[in-house]
């Protein structure tokens, strides 16, 4: 009776975190990112969750080590006396880095209830490089599903066609918006299903992959911000424009991907697609409030269509596999 007590409240624990992680994302972004006073730089932001990543990784593989001679003996056997696998993630490491940099851009032309409609193409984009990269077939329903997704993001889109100013006094630009949502997408749709394959094809654990990742994202990422921002940091600082909600919204990016990797194991997939449509739903009600969003009738029914693609899509319990990674993504 205890046993199925406790699965019965892991599974609606699983239903809260990641409904909560899902929707406080990309509120956070953007409000974050169009807030009045001085505003922080993506690329040191991004680097920095990849810091924080590395540092949480780290400590659950010593934990699971369980002494300090192990935990060393495992990093030096599995990432420094293996130099071709762990170069082997260098691929999404890079992928990873550059998708974070264009979701903050995203989120800084889009508003929240768009860009979480938007970014649900990532199941179009991962389908897409299951099919084309690990060969799999697709059920006529996912099929159906997709095409009902791609209805519905086109709808939200064009449901919201001015650009307004925002309190820092940046322009919108919804296309910028949206080109960048896109091209997340298909980065995350490619990255994520590679990793899979890296995956199935190595005996290590995955927070010891999560190591590697974070672990070579962080070149990659130093060199984001010299390209990018090499000016501003060198005048302004590394942390100009930082505060404690950048502080929260930096651990919010690095630890939500991991907290929703061990939790999805409890949740099928009804309750994950639930959980995705839930923080849809609270990202359409929060913005209205937060950010004077104006929910129109197109903006409804393309929001509907993608919940109801999200549902039709992951009902198939054979397709499980393939959107681990969507909702375990590297933040």
């Amino acid at each position: 009776m205890n046993k199925s007590h406790n699965a019965y409240l892991l599974k609606y624990v699983s239903l809260v975190t990641l409904t909560l992680q899902n929707a406080l994302v990309g509120l956070s972004m953007r409000y974050a990112r169009t807030r009045a006073g001085d505003m922080f730089l993506s690329s040191t932001a991004v680097l920095m969750a990849e810091v924080v990543k590395l540092i949480t990784c780290l400590f659950i593989v010593f934990i699971e080590e369980g002494s300090f001679s192990k935990f060393v003996y495992a990093f030096d056997t599995t990432i420094i006396k293996q130099p071709k696998d762990t170069l082997k993630v260098c691929m999404p490491s890079l992928l990873y880095v550059i998708q974070n940099n264009l979701l903050y851009l995203s989120a800084s032309n889009l508003d929240a209830a768009t860009y979480q409609v938007t970014y649900q193409l990532k199941i179009l984009t991962t389908a897409f490089f299951a099919v084309v990269i690990l060969k799999r077939s697709l059920l006529r329903i996912q099929w159906g599903a997709l095409l009902i997704l791609l209805a519905g993001v086109i709808l939200v889109q064009l449901a919201h066609s001015e650009n307004k100013a925002v309190p820092s006094g940046m322009d919108q630009n919804r296309l910028v918006g949206f080109s960048a949502a896109l091209a997340a997408c298909f980065l995350s749709g490619f990255a994520g299903i590679y990793f899979e394959k890296i995956l199935k094809g190595s005996q290590i654990s995955i927070w010891m992959r999560n190591v590697q990742l974070s672990f070579l994202s962080l070149p990659i990422g130093f060199l984001t911000c010299h390209l990018n921002d090499g000016n501003v940091i060198e005048n302004q600082g590394f942390f100009f424009g930082y505060d404690w909600f950048v502080v929260y919204l930096v651990i919010l990016q690095a630890c939500g991907g991991l907290i929703v990797a061990m939790v999805v194991k409890h949740a099928d997939n009804i309750l994950k697609g639930f959980a995705t449509s839930l923080a849809i739903v609270i990202s359409c009600i929060a913005s209205i409030y937060l950010f004077d969003f104006q929910l129109t009738f197109q903006f409804s029914i393309g929001a509907i269509f993608v919940i109801c693609s999200i549902f039709m899509y992951s009902h198939q319990p054979k397709t499980a596999c393939l959107n681990k990674h969507l909702n375990s993504d590297k933040v």
